[in-house]
């Protein structure tokens, strides 16, 4: 019976079935947060548990049918690990290596040439999630004095239960999209902790709304514009027929469009992370604050001019979780470049197998590069920054925003279209223009900062 109605509901709407049942999925959540909050607040932890347990494996059957079995089997091995190995980098290494592995196996047998929502989509979170898991319960096991404050606050001090392990991975509000968070906290929700009321039910539900509210804003926004800019256009004899100038407002404006598919999900599974509590994150300047799990910072998303801001604003928990897990435990190397490299090709190799992934973020780390290399030359040559704080600036803001954008499309065609004869004949239709624009200005920059910055000046920034 569900079968028909979903046929119907996705042709109405017109998304594919897969796409439908997700964000139903998510939605879901709203009502099994309140269940939670009317009927299990106060109950036992292991009944608890077996509530998060159950809903979250019920939602990966409605999604992806006999196939959750491989989320199933990976939560049960790190369980084993965990149990059998102990607090050693052994049973790190053996974690990161498992779940990474099969995640890429599962990359591997199930790819194709489009973006499917299967099996491997809640399992790359899924896998982020084990990982940080083994690292937090090896942290447990060190003397206090060697672990940051962060790791302080998500050590294991001791082996979680099957039954607690089972229950934080498939908790409703962040098994199919995130956001990322610790056993930890998990645990302070469980033990009601998570809460501006000590003891009792979290006064969430207005924050969990404004957060469903601009979700389901985006996720409108979204449906009605994402037709008009689908990713096929690109592959088109009409597209290639167009002026030059078109084919890169198409890129802009179906990158901004494009980003909106992602905004919309987390924004809302946000919320029901808020209404169950987990999105407590104490008070600041006498304000309860519910952005623990925030996985996207919206008004920066939508304003910022700098393509660092929209990494800042972006993903979040994923991003913090790659900081926390990777780029800083690879302190040893004792070059921040060649750690930030490391994490940006773990992040690549994690989102998948095709070479999109390897070109966008390859394109993300030189951007970002040319970009801190512009803000030091306006930072440190006084016209430019007299200029940067002039009447001019609101001008200025606008040309900002259009190469932002511009070139946030630009690295995300590869990220979308995924094989290099895609992604290949679309850059050509554009002649390379955001590679020749970055390599001009990481060529350029340097020579400009001597011309317009002292050389007295350029020493004591050094020096600084």
């Amino acid at each position: 019976m569900a079968a028909p109605l979903l046929e119907k509901l996705s042709e109405s709407l017109g998304s594919p079935e897969p796409a439908v049942r997700l964000i139903l999925s998510i939605l879901i959540g709203y009502p099994f947060a309140l269940l939670y909050r009317r009927f299990l607040f106060y109950q036992h932890a292991s009944v608890i548990h077996l509530f998060h347990m159950f809903s979250g494996l019920a939602l990966a059957a409605f999604n992806f049918g006999s196939q959750l079995y491989h989320s199933v089997t990976c939560v049960f091995v790190q369980f084993l690990m965990l149990r059998l190995m102990g607090r050693t980098v052994t049973t790190v290494l053996c974690s990161f290596t498992f779940q990474m592995v099969y995640l890429l196996l599962g990359y591997y047998y199930t790819a194709t040439e489009e973006y499917d929502i299967k099996w491997t989509m809640p399992h790359c979170v899924l896998t982020l999630k084990l990982i940080g898991l083994a690292f937090d319960y090896y942290d447990g096991g060190k003397d206090p004095s060697q672990l940051s404050a962060e790791q302080k606050k998500s050590a294991l001090p001791t082996v979680p239960s099957l039954l607690e392990v089972f229950g934080f991975s498939f908790f409703y509000g962040g098994f199919l999209v995130g956001p990322q968070f610790t056993l930890r906290s998990y645990q302070r929700l469980v033990g009601r902790e998570l809460t501006d009321c000590p003891g009792k039910i979290p006064n969430s539900v207005l924050p969990a709304m404004k957060r469903f509210s601009l979700g389901f804003l985006c996720l409108v926004i979204y449906a009605i514009f994402s037709p008009s800019y689908p990713d096929s256009y690109y592959l088109t004899d009409e597209y290639e027929a167009q002026p030059f100038w078109y084919r890169c407002v198409f890129i802009l404006l179906w990158g901004k469009v494009i980003l909106y598919k992602y905004v919309s999900c987390w924004v809302i599974a946000e919320g029901v992370c808020i209404l169950c509590g987990l999105g407590y994150n104490g008070v600041v300047d006498g304000k309860h604050q519910w952005d623990a799990c925030a996985n996207m910072r919206v008004w920066l998303f939508e304003t910022t001019p700098l393509f660092g801001g929209t990494i800042a604003s972006f993903n979040i928990n994923t991003n913090a979780w790659a900081a926390r897990h990777v780029f800083k435990r690879l302190k040893f190397l004792g070059n921040k470049t060649l750690s930030h490299v490391s994490t940006l090709l773990f992040l690549t190799i994690w989102h998948g197998l095709h070479s999109g992934y390897i070109l966008c973020f390859s394109m993300e780390f030189f951007i970002i590069t040319v970009e801190r290399q512009i803000h030091a030359l306006v930072q440190d040559s006084p016209l430019l920054t007299k200029l940067a704080n002039s009447q001019l600036y609101p001008l200025i803001y606008v040309v900002q925003q259009f190469i932002h954008w511009l070139f946030m499309g630009y690295p995300l065609v590869p990220f979308c279209l995924f094989t290099y004869d895609k992604w290949l004949k679309v850059y050509s239709s554009v002649y390379f223009c955001g590679h020749v624009f970055f390599l001009v200005a990481y060529l350029i920059v340097p020579f400009l900062r001597k011309a317009l910055v002292p050389k007295k000046d350029r020493r004591e920034k050094k020096q600084d």
